[in-house]
């Protein structure tokens, strides 16, 4: 890692952790800051605040007045992310031991998390934390490795020509392995073929490549590019692991093979493709490291689901719990953590089971972990297990401890535990059955659900921000409670990515999110005069409208209080704002109110997304080009200007101006052909089979039997009705939910409480399994479509029964 060393006045201060995100920041001490400039932040505006937190190292790349920081070393370079990636690259070149590496479409993670399931007994496994598999995630993971290990097993994932060229000598694996190829990510890729050769890059240094012969295009393109050790396996022909047949049992799968001769077979606890081929996957890779067939029979019938997410949920009392209750490792601690600090709390409880694999002492490791715990204020720790008992004497006294042998001993005493208004993370190897704890600390029990995904927010944010110009502003709307995500979540989220703006639809909303600790300009699109007071007690800013609106708005202002408030004009919607023939006396108003700052100036299109109206769009933009030349004049500044919605943002980049408003385009819905990447779906609404019946050829379903049966049904009573949001709309036929990845339609009419649907064509379905109303597998639209409506009143119709339970990947 090549740069200027512009002071160093400690050389001999190690460096332990890399850091690139000031909010994850646990532990000061041997902290090295590489100050990224990404779409919304500049990792340079926070020196100061992370000087004063104890860093003392800095990979930067602007120049810098050291004079404040007298005991820093900082290094100047001219892209921080390389810096990264050479310092990884570097430590990895250090350290000798035999590392596997993953590529493919899909799969990687699941794959990687079950072979550590399957090869503890035999190796001290480091791997990737979760999905750390981009230009960043793979040396943050690589940077884990020291002397204790003896087997690596790192993901390497890529969205364009030349990343894997960046990333192959960081893991420098010696095994290979090519999961499959899909569609994901091929924007970046003039083809097919072209992906796969540069997914192949991380290979080129690899003694063996593992991969399934049957996906035609990797084996050719392998063959053709390598000179190496191939272990192949196949369903269809000869390979080094023929794969002779797979039977479903059930939820479980009987896997037949053939491997040096000899017919072998296996049992996993998941019935479906996905799991089986990742399954197969990991058995190739096991026969190949030597791992006799007995062990992994054996082996393969514990493997465990892998929860690659954390759950955020309301809990009892008014605490906030999350969820990351099938994980405990070290790694994996930290990003909770992390992912902890970020909410706000009154107080932080840990509750943590036993960390069982780590690669250090008992000693090393209990230290450590009560120094993430004292950095990342946590007050009460609860340890569960024999070894856990071992952090008492390096925790802090500020942290109350209380041990536990079990789980069970634990949920014994869990009454007696006061658990209020604080938030609580759960942490636990699978065998403590931490699951348990979850259900006992869920505020609800209401078994429908809908899951918000901030991975595929912040994916969506992204989008859009990489069509942003600079410096356009970026305010996003959170009115109708987030549209039905949650406003107060989904600010806090915002927040993090440093948006500029948030906007909400009246003021109580506006109260709502100050009270919960929101900083950030709070615009108020429908402010009444019986909020006045509010707004200017939490400092919200509202928009004005109408001149009736703004004299009543003046005559609550008190003397002498400033007051910022957005002045909305009307190019063609006709709902709310100015018109050109008002503006006359508009500004004198505003220019006799010294008080009042119009901080911007904005409009609204009509039908951003509909081609067809284009020629209408672009007369709006000139209209409101016009007012706002008019009323800046009279006013003797510019405001800032803003007139595109989502759409406009993707489908109008010329008339970005000041600022931007996004909506429902966050949430992966409405998007462009003009976007760079595509958007991903937040929402899913889910819920459960509550009951199975056996109905009989005529018989009816439901009030007023409007369902009938034609033939003997199987039907399923699911726990979702109108009271939850699923409207009567899409019942008896109309609509179908999915259950095992099979369409299964409502029968009869929606219930207030439940529906009823046929799953006759789903027989492995159970009492208990999940079914999914909208989601990734079945769009919104489509019931919008049903319901003759849009996503936005689906999402915002959802009623607030439903638990929502916020996740992040």
């Amino acid at each position: 890692m090549e740069g200027q060393v512009l002071q160093c006045p400690l050389p001999d201060h190690p460096v332990k952790q890399l850091l690139f995100d000031s909010r994850q920041l646990l532990i000061a001490e041997g902290s090295l800051f590489f100050a990224f400039r990404g779409l919304r932040q500049n990792g340079h505006h926070y020196i100061n605040e992370l000087y004063q937190q104890g860093i003392r190292h800095f990979i930067v790349s602007e120049r810098i007045d050291r004079s404040p920081y007298p005991e820093a070393n900082f290094l100047h370079v001219e892209q921080p992310q390389s810096a990264l990636q050479a310092l990884a690259r570097w430590h990895r070149q250090q350290l000798e031991l035999p590392v596997i590496g993953i590529t493919g479409s899909n799969g990687k993670t699941i794959v990687k998390e079950w072979l550590y399931q399957l090869l503890q007994e035999e190796y001290n496994v480091v791997r990737s934390p979760r999905s750390y598999n981009s230009q960043l995630g793979v040396p943050l993971s690589v940077w884990l490795i020291n002397d204790s290990y003896n087997l690596g097993l790192f993901e390497a994932g890529i969205s364009r020509v030349g990343e894997m060229e960046r990333l192959a000598p960081i893991i420098d694996c010696q095994i290979g392995l090519f999961t499959n190829i899909g569609a994901a990510h091929s924007e970046g890729f003039d083809s097919m073929e072209e992906k796969i050769q540069e997914k192949l890059g991380l290979f080129e240094k690899a003694e063996t490549i593992v991969y399934c012969q049957d996906h035609q295009a990797i084996d050719q393109a392998i063959r053709a590019r390598f000179d190496k050790r191939l272990f192949c396996w196949s369903r269809s022909g000869p390979a080094d692991l023929e794969i002779i047949r797979v039977e479903e049992q059930g939820r479980r799968a009987r896997i037949e093979g053939r491997f040096e001769g000899k017919n072998r077979t296996l049992q996993i606890p998941f019935a479906d493709e996905a799991s089986i081929e990742n399954a197969i996957h990991c058995w190739a890779i096991l026969l190949l490291l030597g791992i006799p067939q007995d062990r992994i029979e054996q082996r393969m019938q514990g493997l465990q689901a892998v929860a690659m997410r954390l759950e955020l949920k309301a809990g009892i009392n008014q605490s906030t719990l999350i969820n990351d209750s099938y994980n405990s490792d070290l790694s994996s601690l930290e990003v909770a953590l992390h992912f902890a600090g970020r909410q706000p709390a009154k107080g932080r409880s840990l509750i943590l089971s036993d960390i069982l694999e780590s690669g250090i002492s008992q000693s090393q490791l209990y230290q450590k972990v009560a120094q993430l715990l004292e950095q990342a204020q946590i007050n009460r720790l609860f340890g569960i297990g024999r070894h856990i008992p071992q952090i008492r004497q390096y925790l802090s006294s500020d942290i109350e401890l209380q041990l536990f042998p079990d789980t069970a001993h634990f949920l014994d005493q869990l009454a007696q535990i006061p658990f209020e208004q604080e938030l609580i993370l759960l942490k636990g190897a699978r065998p403590f059955a931490f699951e348990r704890i979850a259900m006992r600390l869920e505020a609800q029990a209401h078994s429908t659900v809908l899951e918000i995904n901030f991975s595929a927010l912040v994916h969506n944010l992204r989008v859009y921000s990489q069509l942003l110009k600079r410096p356009t502003k970026l305010m996003v709307m959170v009115k109708a409670s987030g549209y039905g995500s949650g406003s107060i979540e989904l600010a806090r989220q915002l927040e993090a990515q440093a948006v500029d703006y948030l906007a909400v639809a009246y003021t109580d909303e506006g109260v709502e999110l100050r009270q919960a600790g929101i900083r950030l300009p709070i615009l108020v699109l429908n402010p009444e005069a019986a909020g006045f007071d509010a707004l200017f007690r939490y400092q919200l800013e509202p928009e004005i409208y109408s001149l009736s609106q703004l004299k009543e708005f003046l005559y609550y202002l008190p003397p002498n209080q400033r007051a910022a408030v957005h002045i909305k004009l009307d190019t063609g919607m006709h709902r709310l704002g100015f018109e050109a023939q008002q503006l006359p006396q508009l500004i004198p108003t505003l220019q006799n109110q010294p008080q009042l700052e119009v901080r911007s100036i904005f409009s609204h299109l009509v039908a951003s997304d509909a081609p067809e109206h284009d020629v209408f769009t672009h007369q709006q933009f000139q209209q409101f080009q016009q007012l706002y030349e008019q009323l800046a004049a009279g006013l003797g500044y510019r405001p800032l200007a803003h007139i595109l919605n989502s759409a406009g943002i993707a489908r109008f980049p010329q008339y970005q101006l000041d600022m931007v408003r996004l909506g429902i385009g966050l949430y992966g819905i409405g998007g462009s052909n003009k976007l760079k990447m595509p958007l991903q779906y937040v929402h899913r609404l889910k819920a459960s089979i509550s009951q199975i019946k056996e109905v009989a050829a005529a018989e009816s379903i439901g009030y007023n039997r409007r369902g009938r049966a034609d033939r003997p049904l199987r039907i399923a009573t699911v726990s979702i009705g109108y009271a939850d949001g699923l409207l009567r709309t899409a019942g008896n036929g109309r609509y179908s939910l999915l259950v095992a990845g099979k369409q299964a339609p409502i029968v009869g009419d929606v219930c207030m409480d439940m529906c009823m649907i046929d799953i006759t064509e789903v027989p492995e379905a159970r009492a208990g399994d999940e079914v999914i109303v909208f989601g990734e597998e079945q769009p919104v639209e489509a019931l919008a479509r049903c319901l003759n409506s849009i996503p936005y009143e689906v999402f915002t119709g959802i009623s607030g029964r439903v638990k929502r339970i916020y996740f992040q990947e």
